[in-house]
């Protein structure tokens, strides 16, 4: 399921981060790395507020769409 559907509050793990090239290292520099553990904090209209690594990170829809989790 893509990140946007995670319930806010649960743990789950990043199975694929998909999207260009430019996207994939711009995710794997903040820490959405396939099999790291995150958690959605908060979620609004597909925004989601993430843990990922002991931080907060803001995405927005488009990008929370393009990591697949489970």
């Amino acid at each position: 399921m893509p990140l946007t559907l995670a319930t806010p509050g649960k743990q789950v793990t990043i199975v694929k981060v998909g999207g260009n090239a430019a996207v994939k290292q711009h995710l794997n520099e903040i820490g959405f790395n396939e099999g790291a553990a995150v958690t959605v904090v908060t979620a609004l209209n597909g925004n989601v507020i993430v843990k990922v690594k002991e931080s907060r990170v803001a995405i927005d829809a488009g990008m929370a769409n393009k990591i697949v989790c489970r």
